[in-house]
């Protein structure tokens, strides 16, 4: 079993950036790729961004291509999510999720475990 848990969700203006954290335990070393996925009021769960175990190979949704970027500290089992230039429509809640296969990519069932979420919103 993996345990994840997100934290550094809030409030910010349109603009603005947030860093967002995943930490896991448990059995971390059988996760290859390690995802987030964020859904909004009224729609289905959407993928943001992924990356495999080595941090070699990174994914990212059209919309958020070159404002967010995902990264991985290995030693402290942390997955980030660095948020930059952040637009009223990436108010969502954000979900870490990670997955031991190396076919786990943009659908969100291709994923085991995943954190309980937290609370973005981008306000004008």
């Amino acid at each position: 079993q993996v345990q994840l848990a997100e934290s550094g969700g809030g409030l910010v203006q349109a603009g603005g950036s947030l860093s967002l954290s995943c930490a896991a335990s448990g059995r971390t070393f059988s996760i290859y790729t390690w995802g987030w996925f964020r859904q909004a009021p009224g729609k289905e769960r959407e993928f943001v961004a992924a990356i495999t175990w080595l941090g070699t190979n990174t994914y990212y949704a059209d919309s958020v291509k070159g404002r967010f970027t995902i990264s991985r500290d290995n030693a402290k089992n942390i997955v980030y999510l660095q948020m930059n230039s952040l637009k009223v429509e990436d108010t969502a809640v954000y979900y870490c999720a990670a997955d031991p296969s190396r076919t786990a990519g943009l659908v969100p069932s291709s994923y085991e475990y995943w954190g309980q979420g937290t609370q973005v919103t981008v306000s004008l």
